[in-house]
């Protein structure tokens, strides 16, 4: 029980960075209107600030964290809390567009490091048998970062959007006390930066980051464009959505747990095949059951549960298959993270002059059906590469 205490103790500040990295990447999305007013520009420029800080994550993510992954995570985490409370009071503090611009791609950089270097940092530290149950733990900031941070940061940025950006590296600066407080030395093993990066040489490797990047899109192809997909069933109602997205925001938090546990009893490659093949079943069925707001709410929880179960076994196949790498793997999966988001976005958009919003379940399920096959290829790779020694 100590030692289960200690863990926790040591995990906390890397979950309260997530939960920083989470809330500042996508609230901007909630306060466009207000950003936009006030750095006079066009909505749509202002959109521009999601899609830079998203494109910087997915790109300098796998390269800072090659270029720091023989640090001390300690190190690695106060250098990458440093960039990002930087970047975040620059752009509470910036006058214009460009400035504005210019510091959500610092924070971007350092937010991708955070993440790279908290997961490799979890992973260390935590016992074999736990190592699923850390990593959803730290998983974890993320996930309330979705179903609470995200609503809380936009009302408290609605009347001054300004005020959330100072919040973010308030928390940030806490995360780093914590970091210096908690956290014990945390050094990777010391090979060399060629023998770090072998592993991205293996088809096997972009193989399960291609399964990341694919879970991730098929669930935003929908989630995207939430808001008019349960229109029929909110009738316009901000309140009645935000319940549904709460309801989300809840399952995700309930299934990282389970995919934690989950990963530590079974292959975690199974775990993401049931999680895969759930989505898309859920999804699927998403245009018959939408329209009514109750049958919305329960639907909004079951797939938050199941969209989320990929990602912590995703994370623990990537360790246990390079260790030595885990730094710049767990980088890389981060940014295939960031880059499914994009493209499930992107996908939906343009399938909007075809289908209505609430059919883009649909393809949102064929996606995800995609991301199961690739992942069974994957796993079946593997088995066959184990089987023969290579």
């Amino acid at each position: 029980m100590e030692n289960r205490s200690t863990l926790f103790r040591q995990l906390l500040p890397l979950s309260l960075a997530l939960f920083a990295v989470g809330t500042d990447g996508f609230v901007i999305a909630g306060l466009l209107p207000q950003i936009a007013a006030d750095l006079d520009v066009g909505v749509s420029a202002a959109g521009q600030l999601v899609t830079a800080f998203a494109l910087a994550f997915a790109v300098s993510a796998p390269v800072v964290g090659a270029l720091t992954s023989s640090m001390d995570r300690r190190t690695a985490l106060h250098l990458a809390l440093a960039v990002f409370v930087v970047g975040n009071v620059v752009t509470a503090i910036g006058p214009d567009y460009r400035t504005v611009m210019i510091a959500r791609v610092v924070t971007a950089v350092g937010a991708g490091l955070i993440g790279s270097a908290a997961f490799s940092a979890a992973a260390a530290i935590a016992p074999d048998e736990r190592r699923g149950q850390a990593l959803a733990f730290v998983m974890g900031g993320l996930t309330l970062a979705i179903a609470f941070g995200l609503p809380a940061g936009t009302l408290i940025g609605g009347s001054d959007w300004r005020v959330t950006l100072w919040g973010v590296a308030g928390i940030g600066v806490v995360a780093a006390v914590g970091v210096a407080v908690a956290l014990p030395p945390v050094s990777l093993a010391a090979d060399s930066l060629r023998a770090r990066l072998a592993p991205l040489r293996e088809g096997r490797v972009f193989g399960m980051l291609a399964v990341t990047l694919m879970s991730l899109a098929g669930t935003h192809v929908l989630y995207t464009y939430i808001s008019p997909a349960v229109g029929t069933a909110t009738s316009g109602s901000t309140t009645s959505l935000t319940v549904i997205l709460l309801a989300w925001g809840v399952g995700n938090m309930i299934g990282n747990t389970a995919a934690g546990r989950l990963a530590d009893r079974y292959r975690p490659e199974r775990v993401v095949s049931g999680g895969l093949a759930a989505a898309a079943v859920v999804l699927a069925i998403s245009p018959l059951v939408i329209g009514n707001l109750a049958a919305a709410i329960a639907w909004a929880l079951v797939w938050g549960v199941f969209v989320s179960l990929p990602v912590v076994p995703q994370q623990s196949r990537l360790v246990e298959h390079a260790p030595s790498a885990s730094a710049v793997l767990l980088g890389l999966n981060n940014s295939a993270i960031y880059m499914g988001v994009a493209l499930g976005g992107v996908l939906g958009g343009l399938l909007q002059g075809h289908l209505t919003p609430a059919r883009l379940g649909l393809v949102a399920a064929g996606v995800s059906v995609i991301g199961l096959l690739v992942n069974l290829t994957t796993a079946r790779r593997t088995a066959v590469g184990a089987a023969s020694g290579r």
